[in-house]
């Protein structure tokens, strides 16, 4: 690992470490800062971020043969947690296994969060630290090559990701909710349309694509006041996670930690390189960007999609830290087995 990216993630330990800290103390106690903070990233610095990567990005000269081999293979890694998270629940719903409900201003019963929970997992296990760790690590290592590659896949991975994800929260939500209190299954499913297109990861996304499709420029100071706006993403949700983890801790979540980083540093980059690689013909400097940026650790957005719904908060808090530092030792091995290719 280089010095460089070594800085990067001491970097983002201390200011996890300063949320950790505000947490302890008397300045920002329990759990109300951490879905104060939560609210205010994901309604609207989040949605500023969207838009503005949508509304800007030039779809034309996208490497998308090179972005297929990434997002195939990802997108099918969600849906496999997804469907085994599904089983899992349903397996202990039989045998009398209750889920614990955690508290929340969501809005959403303990049985809707619940039903959230396989989609929360999925993006757990797969939503990459693309930016505070990816950036500076492809950077150093293949410099403005590597960049483009790297860039154009930040600017459609929130977006394929989380919407996904989002889509299979609120079908899971809209089924919950039927069978609580019945009624008109077309009614469910309109209001399922609903909450997934004005959902505030959705709707910004399809702004932005018409307003890129439609050939219209961003204006200055309206480009100005959404970069200010995502600008604040990245250092909020990293004092989010410090926030969370005082809130927390790791104990009792380790398991569940533990077994998303590994299928999300070993087993998702190993199925992205088999399809690339062997499937897909894909070699060189286009398949050891997308390996590694599949081997990424899991990033905050797990954390404030699992706030979102209310459910998994604490276990998405403990794999992005085991992740961040199990990092350090999976790098240098994915290097080494794509040098071997």
């Amino acid at each position: 690992m280089t010095l460089d990216i070594f800085l990067k993630l001491l970097v983002l330990v201390a200011v996890v470490g300063a949320g950790w800290y505000a947490g302890r103390s008397r300045l920002m106690p329990g759990p109300e800062p951490v879905q104060a903070i939560s609210t205010l990233a994901f309604y609207l610095l989040i949605p500023a971020l969207l838009f503005r990567a949508m509304a800007k990005v030039d779809l034309a000269h996208l490497p998308w043969s090179t972005l297929l081999a990434f997002f195939g293979p990802t997108t099918a890694w969600v849906l496999v947690v997804y469907a085994f998270s599904r089983w899992q629940m349903q397996r202990k719903a039989r045998v009398g296994h209750v889920g614990r409900a955690e508290s929340s201003a969501s809005g959403l019963e303990p049985n809707e969060r619940d039903a959230a929970t396989p989609a929360t997992r999925s993006i757990m296990c797969s939503f990459g630290n693309t930016i505070q760790v990816g950036l500076p690590l492809v950077a150093s290592l293949f410099g403005d090559a590597g960049l483009v590659i790297h860039v154009a896949i930040i600017s459609l991975h929130a977006l394929t990701l989380l919407t996904v994800a989002t889509v299979l929260a609120e079908v899971d939500i809209a089924r919950a909710r039927h069978a609580v209190v019945g009624g008109n299954l077309w009614g469910t499913v309109r209001q399922t349309v609903r909450n997934t297109l004005i959902h505030p990861v959705i709707l910004p996304v399809i702004a932005g694509l018409a307003w890129n499709l439609l050939g219209l420029p961003v204006p200055q100071p309206m480009d100005e006041a959404l970069q200010l706006l995502a600008s604040g993403v990245v250092p909020l949700c990293l004092v989010m996670i410090g926030l969370s983890l005082a809130h927390y801790g790791i104990k009792g979540y380790a398991r569940l930690a533990v077994a998303c980083t590994v299928g999300k540093m070993l087993v998702m980059p190993a199925a992205v390189l088999g399809v690339a690689h062997w499937g897909l013909g894909l070699s060189g400097l286009p398949l050891t960007v997308i390996v590694l940026v599949a081997s990424l650790p899991t990033g905050s957005n797990a954390l404030l999609f699992a706030q979102r719904y209310q459910t998994q908060v604490p276990q998405a808090t403990a794999t992005i830290v085991v992740g961040t530092v199990a990092f350090a030792a999976l790098a240098p091995m994915w290097l080494q087995v794509l040098s071997m290719l």
